[in-house]
């Protein structure tokens, strides 16, 4: 009986031991991964028509809103819910603050001296600090670059009129992508393009270029060996990289011969200022580490400012035109508001926005549907850490799925249709975040530091667009395929729109 009740209390202990053991494990637990092989990794499980940010959605009804895979020996976390992506981007930030290196990536950025790609460290941080202070100086308020944007949508506009005028329907994305090229040329240069300038024609040229091959999860990026064998996009990379610089170079060279400590003219002085500061600071220089803040990392921040600045916000600005043309009836009621606060006397500023709510709930409704970057640049974790109940390991890349978090069906109502009334309140007077779910430009440390520009330059050309014309497309022609090809961006696929001239 002794024995017996000996054998009984083992048993007791044992059990106790092990509750207390799988309590103390809490985030111990490995999120469920994608089968994987050796070498390979989970290649064979992401093979398929659908593009990745679509394919990591329906993922989710066998793994869950957060799972593993491997690219090759590198293990990636994707996250599909708002919880655990603000925890990865807020609660979190600086632990998943990393960048991972690539072969691509590299090469755009001389091995991650910029802002985007580049990995966190204290030079990182006071590389961003400066540029976000500078942005601050040209940012929303700033009369002289609301002139400017308003300026490039005029010009738009006269464009517009000339082609109507002339029977013709017109592809707007080489126009809308001069125009926000000149918006962050005078931004970063103080200097503008005219239509068919040689210097702007090769910067669209090596833009397109970038876009077509950087950030696309390509095998020379997951197999860096790989760079042995030829490889025509990687070749193409390498001639766009040598363009952009050789242009990005003559800029900083004329900015460095003519600067003036007494005046600032746009943001590539006031980058040239803060690293001169740095440099006749030893506390600062000593605090960057090697290198310091060189001039290598100026150039790629104007770099960022144009890949970024002008690709994301010229997508954004031809899928807005692509859903206007298929839902007249937003674009009537955008119209109708216009009218009512604006009229047709003056041309639209931005102290209208607070009294032009319906086209900023249908800004905000472009970019949850069609998320310009429906996979955010992939974060690394800097040590070892959680999401949600799951461990992560350092150096873990962690993958924020926005698409899924602007799609989720729990969070949006109908998520493939587009309404705009869901960013308004009941009475529409009021625009509202109707989910925690809503992240266009990211959180934490790496928010899109071009947010407040990017919202200045879709008010300023939709509403002077709109004030002036009915976008629509020519009988018999095709509506705008509103699918999208994924990339650095999901951009739109080409489409023609005609521009009605609305009564004066």
């Amino acid at each position: 009986m002794t024995l017996l009740w000996c054998l009984f209390a083992i048993v007791l202990f044992s059990l106790a031991a092990l509750s207390v053991l799988w309590a103390s494990r809490g985030t111990s637990l490995e999120p469920p991964q994608l089968p994987s092989l050796p070498l390979i990794g989970s290649l064979l499980s992401l093979w398929g028509p659908h593009p990745p940010h679509i394919l990591f959605q329906e993922l989710q009804a066998k793994y869950g809103a957060i799972y593993s895979l491997k690219l090759g020996s590198n293990k990636v976390i994707v996250v599909n819910h708002h919880t655990h992506a603000k925890e990865v981007l807020l609660k979190k930030g600086k632990i998943f603050a990393g960048r991972p290196r690539t072969v691509t990536t590299d090469l755009l950025t001389r091995n991650g001296k910029d802002i985007a790609f580049g990995d966190y460290s204290a030079t990182w941080r006071f590389h961003r600090k400066i540029v976000h202070g500078a942005l601050c100086m040209f940012g929303e308020g700033s009369a002289s670059l609301e002139n400017i944007i308003c300026a490039e949508a005029q010009s738009l506009c006269t464009l517009l009129s000339e082609a109507t005028a002339a029977g013709l329907s017109l592809d707007l994305s080489p126009e809308l992508t001069r125009a926000v090229t000149n918006v962050i040329c005078t931004l970063c240069f103080h200097s503008s393009y005219s239509r068919g300038d040689p210097e702007f024609e090769a910067m669209l040229s090596y833009s397109q270029g970038i876009v077509d091959t950087v950030a696309k999860d390509s095998l020379v990026d997951i197999f860096p060996w790989l760079q042995m064998f030829p490889n025509k996009d990687l070749q193409l990379l390498k001639q766009c990289v040598s363009i952009r610089d050789q242009l990005l170079q003559k800029k900083y060279d004329e900015h460095k011969a003519d600067y003036s400590d007494h005046v600032q003219r746009d943001l590539l002085d006031a980058l040239i200022r803060a690293k001169r500061n740095a440099e006749n600071n030893n506390t600062i220089e000593l605090s960057l580490g090697p290198g310091g803040l060189t001039d290598d990392h100026l150039l790629m921040t104007v770099g960022d400012i144009f890949g970024a600045g002008v690709e994301t916000t010229t997508t954004v600005l031809k899928w807005a035109v692509a859903y206007l043309i298929h839902h007249p009836q937003v674009q009537k009621q955008i119209q109708e508001e216009l009218d009512q606060t604006v009229g047709l006397e003056r041309a639209p500023q931005l102290r209208d926005r607070g009294s032009l709510p319906y086209l900023e709930a249908t800004i905000r409704e472009v970019l949850r549907i069609r998320p310009v970057s429906p996979l955010f640049i992939p974060h690394v974790a800097l040590s070892n850490t959680s999401i949600g109940d799951f461990n992560v390991t350092k150096g873990t890349r962690v993958v924020v799925n926005l698409w899924s978090l602007h799609h989720d069906p729990k969070e949006w109502p109908n998520p493939d249709s587009f309404e705009p009334a869901r960013f308004l309140n009941s009475e529409s007077s009021r625009l509202v975040i109707p989910s925690p779910s809503y992240l266009p430009f990211g959180a934490g440390l790496r928010v899109c530091l071009g947010e407040a520009l990017a919202k200045m330059e879709l008010f300023l050309f939709l509403s002077t667009m709109l004030q002036r014309f009915t976008l629509a497309v020519r009988p018999g022609d095709p509506l705008p395929n509103l699918q999208g090809k994924f990339g650095v961006v999901l951009q739109p696929t080409k489409y023609f729109v005609s521009a009605l001239p609305r009564p004066c």
